[in-house]
């Protein structure tokens, strides 16, 4: 075989394994005090398998991987740890933030909220509301909680049976079951930034 050769084999062995977790299904073999031949059987799969499996030579199917997490009793959030870490960071440039409305209220994204993640899930968002207008849809109340910081403009925070008013600078938070909204009191544009969890506006199925 050539070196292109080579170096194509290889190319396409990395596009093949995405998920490089091998080492850690055979560390934790090793640990049990398992062997292949063990552990294949009890999957009811090759002992071959196991071993290009843990050499990071094949990618599983998912049905394989979730009997090998069974067998060796480790949960797939463990072996997807090291990718979910290598991809921390997300970035969503100015001109490409989804943006929706609800009347005259716009709504603009901050950051997109991460489906996968249960514990963590939120969402972030900049409101901006006309004069003299409010928002509607927390008016019924949800579950979750939120937490606002006013950029500009004044506003009035209609919580259950109270309101608060806030200026510039101004940041609350409080559970979403009660129900509120937000209402600009001044004459001009009121801008905002809210987070809330878990994400229900910009949620993607």
């Amino acid at each position: 075989m050539t070196p292109s050769q080579n170096n194509a084999a290889t190319n396409e062995t990395k596009k093949k394994v995405p998920y490089h977790f091998g080492e850690k299904l055979r560390q934790m073999r090793e640990h049990k005090g398992y062997t292949l031949k063990y552990v294949a059987q009890m999957a009811g799969v090759s002992e071959s398998l196991v071993s290009q499996i843990e050499r990071n030579h094949v990618s599983p199917a998912i049905d394989t991987l979730l009997s090998l997490a069974d067998v060796l009793d480790i949960s797939l959030e463990f072996l997807f740890e090291e990718y979910r870490r290598q991809h921390p960071v997300q970035i969503i440039r100015k001109g490409e933030r989804a943006k929706m409305g609800e009347g005259e209220v716009e709504y603009e994204e901050l950051l997109k909220p991460d489906a996968n993640d249960k514990t963590n899930n939120f969402e972030a968002y900049v409101i901006r509301i006309p004069a003299h207008c409010n928002t509607h849809r927390g008016s019924s109340g949800h579950i979750g909680r939120e937490m606002g910081i006013i950029v500009k403009g004044k506003a009035e925070l209609h919580y259950e049976n109270s309101v608060y008013a806030m200026e510039e600078g101004d940041s609350v938070s409080f559970p979403a079951s009660g129900p509120h909204t937000l209402q600009n009191t001044g004459n001009t544009e009121l801008e905002a930034i809210w987070i809330v969890t878990p994400a229900q506006r910009f949620v993607r199925e």
